[in-house]
């Protein structure tokens, strides 16, 4: 058991959307590797999830996030 446990500590009006609890968090109650965020809302990190779906699709819709093919040309 540690003696001292780092809190981590956040700012007033710092909005995180946690991962594990699924909740929104003002200043961060949890690790990094556990949210998203800062936003400046807190009604942009309720939407925090339908934010990175729509991101997602976008990025794997872009012709400029695939890589060639490996060995060959890409205009063919």
């Amino acid at each position: 058991m540690a003696l001292f446990k780092k809190r981590t500590v956040g700012k007033p009006g710092e909005w995180y959307y946690c991962l594990e609890h699924k909740k929104v968090e003002e200043g961060p109650e949890c690790p990094n590797k556990d949210r998203f965020g800062p936003y400046a809302s807190r009604t942009e990190a309720e939407h925090a999830m339908e934010t990175a779906r729509a991101r997602n699709v976008q990025w794997e819709n872009d012709p400029k996030w695939h890589d060639a093919p490996a060995g060959g040309r890409n205009d063919e």
